[in-house]
């Protein structure tokens, strides 16, 4: 059996690049933190990260290659204290969205535990070009 690729469509001319795009999404499965990504108007979503016990300077967001990358890392203070029992994991995360051409990324805040990014897009205008033909 072969594999359909976006190539194999003639009429498809330079997609091969969302073709990379989404077999790099696809390999992105890890489900920590939870979040969810709702729609706030016709031209904006917030993508809100459940991060409880990240404080903003344990948080880092980065846009790398049109990727959104959001990154959390605590610190280790457990040499400081003794656990009689530690449930609540202090682990690393890094989660990433791609963005579409004309995605720009807003604010981001920090309340009760959630972490919201503003996301806003910005649609181009439709442009006609016509081609002039020259006798050859």
């Amino acid at each position: 059996m072969s594999k359909l690729t976006l190539g194999s469509y003639p009429h498809m001319l330079g997609f091969e690049q969302l073709e990379r795009l989404l077999e790099r999404t696809a390999k992105t499965s890890e489900g920590y933190p939870p979040f969810n990504i709702e729609q706030t108007s016709d031209s904006a979503y917030r993508i809100t990260l459940a991060v409880a016990g990240f404080s903003e300077s344990d948080l880092s967001i980065t846009v790398e290659d049109r990727q959104l990358v959001i990154r959390g890392r605590q610190r280790d203070d457990s040499a400081e204290r003794i656990f009689l029992h530690r449930g609540i994991a202090a682990r690393q995360f890094q989660r990433s969205f791609v963005l579409a051409d004309g995605v720009e990324i807003g604010e981001a805040i920090i309340e009760n535990g959630l972490l919201h990014v503003d996301l806003t897009i910005s649609r181009p205008e439709t442009v006609v070009q016509t081609i002039q033909i020259r006798k050859g």
